[in-house]
């Protein structure tokens, strides 16, 4: 089947919006619903849809968004009705117009019999993770006809150009970051830097390469101030300077200056992107956002049992290295890969460095070049809105 074959459902009237449910299950600390949450959001406030966000896991997306409360398995925050997901699932529920799985989560039978009943079926979309293969060219918007039932789900695949869903972005992002008032967030956060300093966020998975990484910047001639996450990398950090670090701490030795933030909202977590001069992160959704912040970036991979992510980092780094000079391109890649090996030595390190100023103004020449696509929730609406 083609692309000309995507069944599309009956639209609702101009007098009701359309109603969408996400259904997301909290794996990988938070990515997950760090992008359904973005999406669901950008989907009520940008294109008026009445969204239902059903999360197996509130407490961990309450940290993300602390107006959430665990104990609540209904209420409403931000414009979007949160629901817990929970076993059994209620058998008097009404299946949306739109119905989204993302990331491979299991729709529940019972839901998946009645979106079925249904005289105008529900699109149903499953979202898929974020690649920057070749493949995602073929398989964006197939269809995938349901084995007995008269429903057909399609595939959405986030990706870095026009034959993808294309990435995350809400309509005033960029305009926030270039109003973006740095001095006044890094007095916030202690003080400003000093003079000609190098400031890096840190946010990754464990890694072994924080001890080489951190001892380099302990030594060298420019100051660094590092802020650490509270994330996965933070027991890494502390083995590496052999002291146990919480939130809120902060610590000194020859020219680093780290912090440790506590765990934050994704409005803040942006608003640090856009503070520091190299951000390291990790997974889909702090990539996305990094990219968004127009700076450079160090993208630590979920790693994958079988090297698969290596495939993944390749292709990504085939599509934001174009344009680099040779001597950029090779310090960059080597740096990356031996981040995700955690084998980032000093010498990687100092190439990736000495290449900075190029490599920031290259990033932000990336970053405008895919603003210029739709943004995965346009993309969205576009397809579910779209008349028979």
């Amino acid at each position: 089947m083609t692309r000309s074959m995507l069944a599309r459902s009956t639209m609702p009237s101009a007098q009701h919006p359309q109603r969408w449910d996400i259904f997301c299950t909290v794996v990988d600390n938070y990515g997950d619903i760090g992008v359904c949450w973005r999406l669901a959001r950008q989907l009520a406030v940008e294109h008026g849809v009445a969204v239902r966000l059903w999360v197996d896991d509130l407490a961990a997306f309450a940290r993300l968004c602390p107006a959430v409360a665990p104990a609540l398995t209904l209420q409403a925050v931000g414009g979007v009705e949160i629901r817990g997901w929970q076993q059994p699932f209620p058998e008097d529920i009404t299946p949306a117009d739109v119905v989204i799985e993302a990331f491979a989560c299991e729709l529940p039978e019972s839901y998946v019999a009645a979106m079925a009943q249904l005289e105008a079926r529900p699109r149903w979309i499953n979202l898929e993770y974020l690649s920057a293969e070749a493949w995602v060219a073929d398989c964006h918007g197939l269809p995938s006809p349901h084995p007995r039932l008269p429903l057909t789900k399609h595939f959405f695949i986030p990706g870095f150009d026009e034959k993808s869903a294309g990435l995350l972005r809400e309509h005033d992002l960029l305009a926030r970051h270039a109003a973006f008032d740095a001095d006044r967030w890094w007095a916030d956060q202690g003080g400003t830097p000093a003079e000609g300093a190098l400031t890096v966020s840190l946010f990754a998975y464990e890694n072994r390469a924080v001890g080489a990484l951190l001892g380099e910047w302990r030594n060298s001639a420019q100051q660094v101030r590092c802020l650490v996450t509270d994330s996965r990398v933070l027991p890494s950090v502390s083995a590496a300077i052999a002291r146990p670090l919480a939130p809120g701490e902060r610590y000194h030795d020859g020219a680093l200056d780290l912090q440790v933030l506590p765990f934050m909202r994704q409005e803040d977590y942006d608003d640090l992107l856009a503070a520091c001069d190299l951000n390291f992160v990790r997974g889909e959704d702090s990539l996305v956002r990094a990219i968004w912040a127009g700076k450079p970036f160090v993208w630590h991979i979920y790693p994958q049992d079988d090297d698969a992510h290596r495939v993944k980092l390749d292709a990504f780094l085939e599509r934001y290295c174009v344009g680099l000079s040779p001597a950029a391109d090779d310090a960059l890649r080597a740096f990356w890969h031996g981040w995700n090996a955690e084998n980032a030595t000093v010498e990687r390190w100092q190439a990736f460095a000495a290449h900075l100023p190029e490599i920031a103004a290259h990033t932000r020449i990336f970053c405008d070049r895919l603003a210029q696509l739709p943004d995965l929730a346009k993309t969205l609406a576009d397809f579910c809105s779209a008349p028979v």
